[in-house]
Formats: C-alpha cells, structure tokens, sequence
C-alpha cells in the first residue's frame, strides 16, 4: 500500500504478477527459504518471468542455497547474480548502499544501472556466491566486533574508569580504528611481517589484561581465546613476527593455500 501512489510503481498481486513481462526481477528477503518460494512457488515469479531475464538476489542468506538458486534459475532459463548490500539504513533511503556482487561479466554488466540505483559504490567480487560470501564475512567482522567492544567497554566500567573519557581515548588509538584500517594493510598485507611489536609481546599484554580482568570479575570470552592464539605463536615459530602475522598463523592452522608468503 505504501508504494501504490508512486509514480509508475504498480502494485502486484503477487510474485508472478511482479514477474511478468520484466527484464530485472529484484529478490530481497528474510532468509533463502522465503526466496526460493517466492521464485517457486505456488504463484512463483519464475512461472511469469521472461526468458533471458535477470534475477538480482539482494537477501544476506545462505551461499550455498544462494548458489543453488542460481542453477535452478539456468535450468528454467534465467540467469541471476547475488548482491548483497552494506552500510546503514539512512544509506539506503539515500541510495548510498555498497553493493557486492556475485555473477559473470556480462550479467554484473547488465545489472549495475540498476544496482547504481540503490548504491554508491559497486563492487564486483567475483563468480556467482562471491557476493554473499563476502556479505557474511563481513558481518562476521561486525557481529564479532560488537561483542569485542561491549567486552572492552564492560572491562573498563568494571575497573572504574569514565565512560566518556574511555571512549574518547579509544576513538583515536590503533585498537579503536581498527587494526583493517591501521596495521595490517602497512605490514602483513604488504608482505611486511618484521616485528613492529611482536606476537610473544602481544601475548604478554593479553596475559596482563585477562589477569586484571579476573582481579575485578570482568568476564573476557573473547580475551581468552585470543591468548591461546597468542600462545600458539612459539610453537608455530611465529612469535618473534609483527602481532599482524596472527593472520598467517591462522592460515598456518587452517591449511590455507597461499601464493606469497611474507616472511620476518
């Protein structure tokens, strides 16, 4: 009801009745589940959507789904790419979204005019999935980072410090802006692993941290795991590298391939 007054916006019946007759069919909902049945199923749009049309999956759901989503599409000759998008809700209502897309060439190709109409900037990551795979790594980083910064604000009341004064100060350090933005793209992104400040004193300020916090009963999950981490470093005979190659020794322990190898 709320776009039935828009301008030549016309309001469906239902998925297939979207459908019909479109080049660009846009999906974007809760979960993979309420896609696949909105292409479909009873009413689905595939069962009205023109051949060679492009379906644009914007939902943040499962790659692996995603994917298949995408075969079946081919199947009933269609083709699609995902497009997840980032940033905050006033940047959507602006059209300032960043959109990462997942597809080939010539279909990204055909869609970014459409994208550029809901994004700022769009980033094509690579081969269909690439999007949402980044999408969910991303909110990896954001979720994991929410609970990091509850910790260290928790750890800070906990020990009596001023809330303003703490934010403040951590607003303008390294730890506050982010170790993506300050460290790791000068040292281990470049190659660089030469000990600026070490893992085996990375472990030793993680050790001081986590035994302050338990002299006040602040709880650090996060903390401690991350000195196991740390502690890994020796026996992976990492510990005399910069604190950014806790990157190559979780790569170490993952088995990941890697073409350059920084070495300190």
């Amino acid at each position: 009801e709320a776009f039935a007054g828009i301008n030549n916006c016309q309001v469906a019946s239902d998925p297939a009745d979207a459908a019909h007759g479109v080049e660009y069919l846009i999906t974007m909902r809760p979960e993979s589940r309420h896609v696949e049945e909105v292409l479909f199923g009873e009413g689905g749009a595939v069962s009205r959507l023109p051949a060679n049309a492009l379906a644009i999956e914007m939902s943040t759901g499962d790659p692996a789904a995603t994917i298949r989503i995408a075969e079946k599409l081919e199947e009933t000759g269609h083709r699609m790419i995902d497009a997840p998008v980032g940033r905050t809700p006033a940047d959507a209502a602006a059209g300032n979204l960043l959109v990462l897309v997942g597809g080939e060439e010539d279909a990204v190709a055909d869609a970014r005019p459409v994208l550029s109409c809901r994004g700022s900037e769009v980033v094509h990551v690579g081969p269909p999935g690439s999007g949402i795979k980044l999408k969910i790594v991303n909110n990896y980083m954001s979720m994991v980072g929410m609970v990091m910064t509850a910790e260290t604000l928790m750890f800070a009341r906990k020990l009596g410090l001023d809330r303003d004064t703490v934010v403040h100060v951590l607003q303008n350090t390294t730890a506050g802006r982010g170790q993506i933005n300050v460290n790791f793209p000068s040292k281990v992104l470049a190659g660089d692993v030469s000990a600026d400040f070490p893992l085996r004193l990375g472990l030793k300020d993680i050790s001081l941290a986590l035994d302050l916090a338990k002299s006040v009963g602040a709880p650090l999950s996060l903390g401690g795991v991350s000195r196991e981490m740390f502690s890994l470093a020796r026996s992976w005979g990492r510990s005399e590298q910069d604190c950014t190659a806790m990157l190559l020794l979780l790569e170490d322990i993952a088995r990941c391939d890697s073409v350059d190898t920084p070495q300190g």
